[in-house]
């Protein structure tokens, strides 16, 4: 049984290792620009088309703001840098943070072009008036977070969660096990919404919904973590970038100008728990290891006498 189990796994960790290398290979980083690419010139033909009523019937309900194929754009590249995001997340646990604050910082910009779909060709400041403090808010949040990001990875020092080979083995088979679990979920989510979008229903927030799953597997990822390091330095910054993870999640649907406050605050929250944390040893130092050992033999030495 233990045979069958190891093989099982075995394969699953052969199927993620394999999924990764497609994912960051130079031809899939080429394929995705050009998807980009081609995703937005297509829209801008479709949304002309829709203005010229040149569509069928059945596209009626295709907007003929053509700022809408800049949304479709970033929405698009945000649900490829979420793919990036599952794919990291075996990795270090601050990378993966990171991974996270950078997206937050694309949906901060994204949210400053979406005001756009609200005007009229040619734009007039009479139209846009009203919304330039929600637009300049969301685009000088998403360079605070860019900043403090830039400090965040400075810091980094990536120290493994312990010192034992095996157990490290351990502990990243098992984030890659969740990773494909966060995969699978995240192909359903996109799915159903898809489909819920083609049948004429209503459609939800993907990337709040999506975040939200992510907060469930950063809490248990602090729970498995405690296997293999229970020092209070390596629980707490955990801990702390799960809350940071909620705060960015809280981000999402925040009303504007909060919305910006919650996710400079939960980026000044990891970067503070990343400086905090570099100052913890996250092992005893060896003098410290040495003589505590000489200590033990001392004590089992006078229980001998």
């Amino acid at each position: 049984m233990k045979n069958l189990v190891r093989k099982i796994l075995s394969a699953i960790i052969n199927a993620y290792d394999g999924l990764f290398n497609w994912w960051e290979s130079l031809p899939v980083q080429r394929w995705k620009a050009n998807l980009l690419v081609a995703a937005f010139l297509v829209s801008l033909c479709v949304i002309e088309a829709a203005r010229q009523n040149l569509l069928p019937g059945f596209l009626q309900n295709i907007p003929t703001n053509h700022f809408y194929a800049v949304n479709i754009a970033f929405n698009l590249l945000l649900t490829l840098e979420v793919l990036s995001l599952i794919f990291i997340l075996p990795g270090s646990v601050a990378n993966a943070m990171g991974k996270q604050f950078e997206i937050l910082s694309l949906i901060l910009l994204r949210q400053s072009f979406k005001e756009f779909v609200h005007f009229t060709e040619p734009i007039e400041w009479t139209q846009v008036a009203t919304f330039v403090p929600v637009m300049l808010s969301d685009a000088l949040g998403a360079v605070l977070v860019f900043g403090l990001l830039r400090l965040f990875y400075t810091l980094q020092k990536h120290r493994p969660i312990t010192l034992d080979a095996a157990e490290l083995a351990n502990f990243v088979t098992t984030k890659k096990l969740i990773a494909l679990f966060l995969l699978i979920i995240f192909a359903a989510i996109a799915a159903y919404d898809a489909w819920r979008w083609l049948t004429g229903g209503a459609t939800y927030q993907f990337f709040e919904v999506f975040y939200t799953v992510l907060i469930f597997s950063d809490i248990l990822l602090v729970l498995i973590s405690l296997r293999y390091n229970s020092t209070y330095s390596v629980v707490f910054r955990n801990s702390g970038f799960a809350v940071a993870t909620v705060l960015i999640r809280l981000a999402l649907t925040a009303p504007p100008f909060y919305n910006v406050g919650l996710g400079v605050a939960a980026a000044i929250l990891s970067l503070g728990l990343a400086y905090i944390y570099n100052n913890f040893s996250l092992y005893p130092p060896p003098s410290e290891v040495k003589n505590l050992i000489i200590k033990a033999d001392g004590e089992t030495s006078s229980d001998k006498k």
